[in-house]
């Protein structure tokens, strides 16, 4: 009978990681987790964590500069001082990491290593010159920043989300190459806080996973408060010149012109960490968009799983954390589950926020046609909106002809905390009516839920035969 020296070692120790290693332990199993880095991860350090930062920093001195709107005013001149914003965001990771500590784990009782592992066979892997084994392992080392072959990239410098929240102080302008959640979120809040912002997306718009009217409508209000969106645009050029990043960009027409900035930010996609792990020696097979796992996320090898951004289809630290315990409770239980994509949230922490789930009315209408219906709220209808002043934005309820969510979209403020009681109904596949009986506080943003219910509900009403029946009498 083999033995091993853990029953789980978890390679990795961002959201994945974690989840991995204390579900193990939490099993009473024996587990270890490997970091080459700092644990947390991606979203402690680079991510998540420092770019919510920024963009609350970001919002309050919003606010700031629109006293006048709630009726207040400064008096005397005010000026915005950004030179410690960035220490503030590294104050909060340190903060964050607190409960991240390597001592935090082992009083869990959770080996925790550091340095960059090799596979020796499925069962063994080596850390420099220590050699550890293993009943199972789970593979979640993430993703890293996707440099496109553009010329003059590789010797112009720029940045990354990995690198951005290291800055002393902000740049005067930048160029976000990439108009995807991190380049959108960052470019609200750099020029919220006096960068010039200018993005450079080759798609026709921005976010383009996203509904289109709302992604839409969030295009318009970014472009009002100053942001420079080029859509359908392409980056052929990058150049440093007099200590400015000169990008040369193509239109769809063909056309070149030259944009300046004082730094560039590459936003343009993630790629998956698979290097140097050695993973031909443990029999795991792999393509360059990551790790290949089945549905219950076992690699090739059949004691190894993998979760997280290696393995995809979804690049959030939520779904890392799904993956993680889905993948570990089937390294140790009999009875194996199988990942569910269909009820994925996500929401782009934009100011309105965009939250998302299932499928956008031009999906919807592709995969189901005219049976489909759609209920939308305008926030310029929701009380709380108006006092607020934060009446930018819409939500929209896709349903099959069941009355089912098949789709679910909220742009508007504190979008992704609204999101969640339709995304309660969609995973429990209850229909979308069922909200509007419901009880919501007032004044709150619940009623760009609870309104667009009640016109499913009502809709449901006048369908009812016997209501259809008592009408006709009645009238």
């Amino acid at each position: 009978m083999n033995t091993f020296d853990y029953d789980l070692i978890a390679i990795g120790g961002g959201p994945a990681g974690i989840v991995a290693a204390k579900t193990a332990r939490g099993m009473g199993k024996k587990a270890a987790m490997v970091e080459k880095d700092k644990i947390g991860g991606d979203c402690t350090w680079y991510g998540c964590v420092p770019s919510k930062t920024l963009i609350r920093a970001a919002s309050v001195a919003h606010l700031a500069k629109n006293l006048n709107d709630y009726g207040l005013e400064f008096k005397g001149e005010q000026i915005l001082n950004t030179e410690h914003v960035l220490k503030h965001v590294r104050n909060v990771i340190q903060n964050v990491y607190k409960s991240e500590q390597p001592e935090v784990f082992e009083k869990l009782g959770i080996k925790v290593f550091f340095g960059s592992p090799e596979f020796i066979d499925n069962h063994q892997i080596l850390i420099g010159s220590e050699r550890l084994s293993s009943k199972n392992f789970i593979i979640a080392t993430g993703s890293s920043p996707f440099i496109p072959p553009i010329m003059g990239l590789n010797t112009t410098p720029y940045l990354t989300n990995e690198t951005i929240f290291s800055l002393e102080r902000l740049p005067a302008s930048m160029i976000l190459l990439g108009g995807g959640p991190i380049g959108i979120e960052l470019s609200q809040a750099l020029n919220r806080l006096g960068v010039n912002t200018t993005v450079i997306e080759m798609s026709d718009r921005i976010l383009f996973r996203e509904d289109k009217e709302l992604s839409g409508i969030l295009t318009e209000h970014l472009k009002k408060e100053g942001v420079n969106i080029l859509t359908k645009t392409k980056a052929v050029k990058f150049a440093e010149k007099d200590s400015k990043r000169v990008v040369t960009v193509q239109n769809e027409e063909g056309s070149l012109k030259e944009i300046e900035a004082d730094s560039v930010m590459v936003a343009v996609g993630r790629k998956p960490n698979v290097g140097g792990l050695k993973l031909e020696n443990a029999g795991v097979n792999y393509t360059p968009k990551g790790i290949i796992a089945d549905e219950r996320l076992r690699t090739t090898a059949p004691n190894i799983y993998a979760c997280g951004d290696i393995v995809g289809p979804y690049q959030f630290s939520h779904m890392a954390e799904y993956q993680a315990l889905t993948a570990t409770l089937n390294a140790f239980l009999p009875i194996k589950r199988k990942v569910n994509y269909h009820n994925v949230p996500w929401c782009t922490f934009t100011d309105p926020e965009l939250a998302h789930a299932g499928l956008t009315e031009e999906e919807a209408r592709e995969r189901y046609g005219n049976t489909i219906k759609i209920y939308s709220y305008d926030y310029s209808h929701v009380d709380r909106a108006q006092a607020d002043l934060s009446t930018i934005g819409k939500s929209k309820f896709i349903c099959d002809k069941k009355g089912k969510l098949i789709g679910a979209h909220i742009l508007g403020h504190l979008a992704g905390e609204t999101m969640h009681e339709v995304q309660l109904l969609k995973s429990l596949n209850i229909p979308f009516t069922k909200i509007a009986p419901v009880i919501h506080a007032y004044p709150t943003y619940s009623d760009v839920v609870k309104r667009p219910s009640g016109q499913a509900y009502v809709e449901k009403l006048q369908s009812n035969l016997f209501i259809k029946l008592m009408k006709k009498i009645f009238s």
